[in-house]
């Protein structure tokens, strides 16, 4: 998701590499089309290679299949081998809201392997990308003075909702997961692919369940990496999960022998520092390094010192930085955090996708929400995201769309026991639903010691290749990945005195 606003993510940003945000697609040995007779030749910004893109042009509204048509667009990286398997892999990206195309860049060198026999492919979900962008106007530039004040965020959502709404596509209640999917279905039927293996990341968890949903004979295997249940309300857990990643970053900063020693009252500091806000401080831009004098406020306080929380190596740094602000005044490194990952082209998120998503998708069932908010974190997001749907149109959503049922076919769960976004306790809850009629079928691994994205750590990338690339289902689980499981926490940044 976007950072202030979650994006499964939120800031989405996040993710550093995580990537995470995959769908695979694998199924039988027949002949089939070969994936690239429906595409062109193409290149795309951060591949040296000359890949194949396709569009397939899809109805704005599905029950109006002759009313408003847009192009959903899509990459597909051709497998190396001549002898390749007819199911690709799909990649379904976060947010909601980014583009798949625009993290293949990031994602192709973690499934090399899995690219040597498989077509890999990425589709920008209608919102995103170039499939009928809803993209508001990059504020990343903007003076921390306007960029961080409340009433202004409103005023260009606002204005950003008004903008979109006058778009040939810009009827915004046909941008939901459901309605996203059927494209998805609709390019499988062009590409000529069987069936295929879903990877996805965060919110494209979400949009893999959706879609194992409505097409179960479709899919052969299924990575849910940081998972992002239907029945997830974002802005509820958003502030009990990020809650608990940041308690349990202050306790390992306790129980760290060296740690401890550096900074003996981390917690106490944390407190003070939220006790002394509102203030005004200076610091230089993020993005343009230019000195700026800001007011800064709790929430953006808080809203800086999650984006480093899904990255266990930027975490490390968290103690130093929050020592600088209540014992210097100096702000630099808790901004400088979360502008590591916030500011990262590719993980910038299609606000107008990601608002129509979540208006249409969380918000309704914000009122009857079983998350408590976190103790710092509040409700602050609750209300952010409650005042900003109240405009924003919202889309038909099917009650079934919020149940998990029981998978047909091989599912691997994995969850990041440091993620501040999709922590593990979710990942659970979708395992035992999955494997409710057989419990075979479904894995659930837990790194404990990764971040938003588990894909991306270590051995996982051969993890994921044995899982995917077995040729029974009953020989794809289950999976060692020990590897990653014994990964220790990074430890604490210290920085060099003078």
């Amino acid at each position: 998701m976007h950072q202030q606003l979650p994006t499964f993510t939120p800031t989405q940003f996040r993710q550093r590499a995580r990537g995470a945000l995959v769908i695979a697609l694998g199924a039988l040995v027949v002949q089939t089309v070969p994936a690239w007779a429906a595409t062109q030749v193409c290149r795309v910004e951060g591949l040296p290679n000359e890949l194949q893109c396709g569009v397939i042009q899809r109805p704005l509204d599905p029950t109006n299949p002759k009313g408003v048509q847009i192009d959903v667009h899509y990459l597909v990286v051709p497998a190396m081998a001549r002898n390749k398997q007819p199911d690709p892999v799909l990649m379904l990206a976060g947010g909601p809201g980014q583009s798949a195309i625009g993290v293949a860049p990031a994602m192709l060198s973690r499934f090399t392997r899995l690219n040597y026999r498989r077509d890999l492919v990425f589709v920008d979900q209608r919102g995103t990308g170039k499939s009928a962008p809803l993209q508001c106007e990059d504020d990343s530039k903007l003076p921390l003075v306007e960029a961080v004040n409340p009433a202004a965020q409103a005023r260009r959502l606002e204005q950003c909702r008004a903008a979109l709404m006058q778009l040939p596509y810009g009827d915004l209640r046909f941008y939901t997961t459901t309605i996203a999917m059927q494209d998805f279905e609709a390019v499988r039927q062009q590409l000529g692919a069987p069936q295929w293996n879903l990877v996805g990341a965060s919110y494209g968890t979400r949009a893999a369940l959706e879609y194992q949903r409505q097409y179960p004979d479709r899919v052969r295997r299924t990575v849910l990496d940081g998972v992002a249940p239907p029945d997830m309300v974002l802005p509820a857990s958003f502030s009990t999960d990020s809650q608990a990643a940041l308690d349990a970053s202050l306790l390992a900063c306790e129980q760290d022998t060296a740690c401890r020693a550096q900074y003996p009252q981390l917690r106490q500091q944390w407190a003070a520092l939220l006790q002394s806000l509102p203030r005004d401080v200076s610091v230089n831009h993020p993005v343009t390094g230019l000195p700026e004098r800001f007011t800064l406020t709790r929430d953006l306080l808080l809203r800086s010192v999650r984006t480093p929380l899904y990255v266990p190596a930027l975490t490390a740094a968290l103690p130093a930085a929050i020592d600088a602000a209540a014992s210097h005044g100096r702000f630099e490194g808790l901004l400088g955090l979360a502008g590591a990952v916030a500011t990262r082209k590719a993980m910038r998120v299609a606000m107008g996708m990601h608002f129509s998503v979540v208006c249409a998708e969380d918000v309704p069932r914000l009122a009857a929400a079983s998350d408590k908010p976190g103790a710092d974190f509040g409700s602050a997001d609750a209300s952010f995201y409650a005042d900003a749907c109240q405009n924003w149109p919202k889309g038909a959503v099917p009650p079934e769309f919020f149940t998990v049922g029981p998978t047909r076919s091989p599912v691997l769960v994995l969850s990041g026991g440091a993620d501040p976004a999709t922590p593990p306790r979710h990942g659970e809850r979708v395992a035992q639903a999955l494997g409710a009629q057989d419990k075979s079928l479904v894995q659930h691994v837990v790194v404990p010691q990764a971040g938003h994205g588990v894909a991306a750590v270590g051995c996982m990338n051969e993890v994921l290749f044995r899982f995917i690339d077995a040729k029974q289902a009953s020989t794809a689980l289950p999976q060692d990945a020990s590897c990653a499981t014994r990964i220790p926490r990074p430890s604490v940044f210290v920085p060099v005195q003078p």
